[in-house]
């Protein structure tokens, strides 16, 4: 075989190594084109079906942050409804209470209950438009706020929607309550010491639920950092081994060449032989 002009084995064997180092070049190049080590499953198929389920799970936590985003926003609107409330109840208890003076005349009783009825009636202006994204939490028969924490959706948070209306079990004070008599005053001024009472835990609740909010959205973020870490470790590729690796190839590429140039001219010596 070794003159033979037929079957040449160097240059089948230096062709085949030519050939795989063409493969692993073009594998490091791809490397250092996606930074991935792993782009897709003929890379190697377990720690590819790995790293998408991880994916998914990244996707899913992109999900509940959004959702928490969401009742996030709506709460911080609920709480500064429930704030301005509190404050237009204290004003209106400084009211009520300077209209249960007996020695007070008619046009200055009249005056007090006539900004009473305008601080009364704001509440209702105020729980009527504290919407965010189609949900009130303070209004009459307003709606909980719920937030998914979880990358399927099976599990969520609750926080409960606090009635802040007029009339409510939280503002017993009505929308027709008045200070005109030292008898509405006396009595108005025990509804809105209820009412202040009642809205301050209302505000608690709202205030705890945003707190429990605010931890859940940093698990999440959390945990979507640390997954995609993660996956960064299962599938991002060593830049800097692949630049070593891709010098290396390339010279043994250019040696290969050679070598197969080399092994090609071998059926020439078979001529000598026919030489005079």
């Amino acid at each position: 075989m070794a003159f033979s002009v037929n079957t040449n084995a160097s240059a089948l064997s230096a062709l085949q190594n030519l050939n795989i180092t063409d493969r692993a070049l073009g594998k490091v190049q791809t490397q250092i084109n996606t930074g991935l080590k792993v782009a897709s499953s003929k890379d190697n198929a377990a720690v590819f079906a790995i790293a998408q389920s991880l994916r998914a799970d990244v996707s899913g936590l992109n999900a509940v942050k959004s959702s928490l985003d969401r009742a996030m926003s709506t709460i911080d609107v609920a709480v500064a409804a429930g704030e301005a409330v509190s404050d237009l109840l204290i004003e209106m208890k400084e009211k009520a209470v300077a209209a249960k003076d007996s020695g007070l005349d008619t046009s200055s009783r009249t005056a007090l209950n006539d900004e009473f009825e305008e601080l009364r009636d704001q509440i209702t202006s105020i729980v009527s438009n504290a919407e965010f994204n189609g949900t009130n939490v303070v209004a009459s028969g307003g709606s909980d706020i719920v937030a998914i924490t979880n990358d399927d959706g099976s599990s969520t948070i609750t926080i409960a929607a606090q009635d802040l209306s007029l009339g409510s079990a939280n503002v017993s004070v009505a929308s027709t309550t008045t200070i005109d008599t030292v008898t509405n005053a006396a009595a108005t001024v025990s509804a809105i010491d209820a009412s202040i009472t009642a809205v301050n835990s209302s505000l608690s609740a709202l205030g705890a639920g945003a707190k429990r909010l605010e931890l859940q959205q940093a698990f999440a973020n959390k945990l979507s950092d640390t997954i995609q870490i993660g996956i960064g470790n299962l599938v991002d590729a060593d830049m800097a081994k692949a630049s070593a690796t891709l010098q290396a190839l390339q010279v043994k590429q250019q040696l290969g060449l050679q070598a197969l140039s080399i092994a090609n001219q071998a059926p020439q010596a078979a001529v000598s032989l026919f030489q005079g």
